[in-house]
């Protein structure tokens, strides 16, 4: 059973699962290879969710991109959303206000406005529950977009509106929810990939700024512009996931009522991960890079768990391994692999079936 997350940046997790399989087969051509591509509430969620619900029906908005400045080329966007067949519907931050939306990165000016309008798209047509994928955010801007894109309105001193963007923030006097549309009747659930706080040492600022650009000075205004939104929208900001997607999981929790869920659980059950173990003598799964954080929301973490429960030998495959696996589990990076990172990335699928290739041999050798 070969069941990675996308590598993000390189393959999505249907190709990479591919490109194992192939290399599998090329070294145990006899062998019964089954694939289940997975997501933790990051990028390729909903196409996680459409290949597990085969009723599912994509649908498409246009929204306004994650960009401050109109003119870029992530303005506007065509964003895909599903339909589910029990009348729920399930949007994607990333492909709304995402970071690979942006030609350059703007850590205080992006926003999510993308992500409240392709969820209000969901309401009107008829979504009596949104499912939000919070990963892959190009913003820290709390969630305030989204919320102002459904019709809350956030406000200075002087009682105008806030431009968008976290940098805005510190200038945050008031909020007005009076006119931000209620949330749907079957509620809001937020899937993500990570525990972080909105605030602090490890908080939304603090640890996921920086990758989108922030300078430490930066990271400190961002955070204290969150820490504003705090003392005015209430809530919970130490909840774990309230810092995912720049704290969009804290805003649309403590403005909208949503509930925030570790993704890669959920996703891992709703693609059959638990009944195809029943069925698997080893189960590889992967990631762009593993890393410390890599067991505590994301998909190997989770298929980990899941094979100890069903007692499946494991194996793992990462284009960087930063941190050893747990005990017993063979790791392949494809860095090791292709000689280096930037020889990994020029041709991922390639150093996908090398590591596919090496497992099934190494595997061989113990049967």
């Amino acid at each position: 059973m070969i069941a990675p997350d996308s590598f993000k940046g390189s393959l999505a997790a249907a190709e990479a699962a591919a490109a194992l399989a192939a290399g599998w087969q090329a070294a145990r051509p006899g062998d019964d290879v089954q694939t289940i591509p997975l997501a933790d509430g990051g990028e390729g969620t909903l196409a996680v969710l459409a290949a597990a619900i085969p009723a599912a029906r994509w649908r498409q908005a246009q929204v306004t991109g994650p960009a401050a400045q109109p003119g870029d080329r992530a303005q506007p966007v065509e964003c895909p959303w599903l339909e589910l067949p029990d009348g729920s519907a399930a949007v994607e931050l990333a492909a709304a206000s995402g970071l690979p939306l942006l030609s350059q990165l703007d850590p205080l000016g992006a926003h999510t406005t993308g992500l409240g309008q392709v969820i209000a798209a969901a309401l009107e047509a008829g979504a009596r529950q949104v499912t939000v994928a919070l990963g892959g955010s190009a913003s820290t801007d709390g969630g305030t977009g989204a919320l102002a894109a459904l019709g809350a309105r956030f406000l200075d001193a002087g009682g105008r509106p806030l431009p968008a963007g976290g940098g805005a923030l510190r200038d945050l006097a008031a909020v007005d929810l009076t006119g931000l549309r209620p949330p749907p009747p079957g509620g809001v659930s937020c899937l993500s990939d990570v525990r972080a706080p909105l605030l602090g040492p490890a908080g939304a600022a603090a640890v996921f700024g920086p990758q989108k650009g922030a300078s430490p000075d930066q990271v400190a205004l961002l955070d204290a512009g969150l820490a504003r939104l705090a003392g005015l929208l209430g809530g919970d900001p130490a909840a774990p996931g309230a810092g995912a997607a720049g704290g969009t999981g804290y805003g649309l929790a403590a403005g909208w009522g949503a509930l925030i869920t570790p993704g890669a659980p959920r996703l891992a059950r709703l693609a059959g991960l638990d009944q195809a173990l029943a069925r698997a003598g080893l189960v590889i799964t992967g990631e762009g890079r593993y890393d410390q954080s890599s067991g505590t929301g994301k998909v190997a973490g989770a298929v980990f768990a899941a094979a100890a429960e069903a007692a499946v030998p494991a194996a793992l495959v990462a284009g960087q391994v930063a941190t050893s696996p747990p005990p017993g589990v063979p790791a392949v990076s494809l860095a090791g692999l292709a000689g280096g990172v930037p020889q990994a990335l020029a041709d991922p699928a390639r150093y996908l079936r090398q590591a596919g290739q090496q497992l099934a041999g190494g595997w061989g050798a113990a049967q």
